[in-house]
């Protein structure tokens, strides 16, 4: 079992990543974001998305009603439906779902997050949680028939009201529920690296250890993700790949080698 997790970036190679895919005999799951874009949507729509730090350092979307109307267009919409067109262009029968449809990802909604703004702590109470539980026999319905899954946010909360998530705890539970041995995580890189200016700090490897280490060192987004990769090698996947989601064949270079490897 496969899952590929797409980032959200404007200059992913998303025909060359199905393409890659359509040659693979392998059940997958897609997972993709779409950031890029529902900033883009954001703005047109008049709204500039607004980032929180906690006080622990981690930071995420602020997450209204606006905010989730981007979400449902660029996220659900567009995004999602022109990767399923591109799956049904070569061969791959996709379906598109989001975490809401069939309650495929069930979340708990955030109590709350702790900021620090102006020298005060602050609650800062939004539209977002953590996926708790995955609708497994769905997920099986649709892959024992032959169904490819391409998932996205927003998921569903205990009142059925959609919310934002992170990815990368999704790719995490999916990974657990379906007991997937391989985790591809293609993005705007060419792998995980100490300086972004400089391909050269490409780590090839990392080790448990160094992830955990990473994730106390870094801040911001990186330092969400870092949680979440961390979490995920964790769980007893076999392998994960941060690869360069932009080159020709991303999935074939990520599976030939290139990239940063965890095992």
């Amino acid at each position: 079992m496969l899952i590929v997790k797409i980032g959200g970036g404007d200059s992913l190679n998303l025909a060359g990543i199905v393409a890659d895919l359509a040659a693979l005999d392998e059940r997958m799951v897609l997972v993709h974001g779409a950031n890029a874009l529902r900033d883009r949507v954001a703005e047109k729509m008049g709204f500039e998305k607004r980032v929180l730090t906690s006080a622990s350092g981690y930071s995420s979307v602020f997450s209204d009603e606006h905010t989730l109307d981007a979400i449902l267009m660029a996220y659900s919409g567009l995004r999602n439906k022109r990767i399923v067109e591109l799956c049904q262009q070569h061969g791959i029968n996709a379906v598109g779902l989001t975490g809401i449809d069939g309650q495929l990802i069930r979340g708990r909604r955030n109590k709350g997050i702790r900021v620090r703004e102006n020298g005060k702590n602050l609650i800062k109470r939004d539209l977002s949680g953590k996926p708790v539980e995955i609708n497994t026999a769905l997920l099986s319905l649709l892959l024992d028939n032959g169904y490819t899954p391409v998932l996205t946010i927003p998921i569903a909360d205990e009142k059925q009201v959609a919310i934002n998530s992170e990815n990368d705890d999704i790719v995490c539970l999916l990974q657990e529920a379906l007991s997937a041995d391989t985790v591809i995580q293609l993005i705007e890189a060419p792998g995980f690296m100490d300086d972004v200016d400089d391909p050269s700090t490409v780590h090839r490897t990392l080790t448990r250890r160094g992830i955990a280490d990473m994730e106390q060192r870094v801040e911001g987004r990186i330092k969400r993700k870092m949680h979440a990769l961390n979490k995920l090698v964790q769980g007893g996947v076999g392998k994960v790949i941060i690869c360069d989601g932009r080159t020709e064949h991303p999935v074939r270079d990520a599976l030939a080698g290139a990239g940063t490897w965890i095992q």
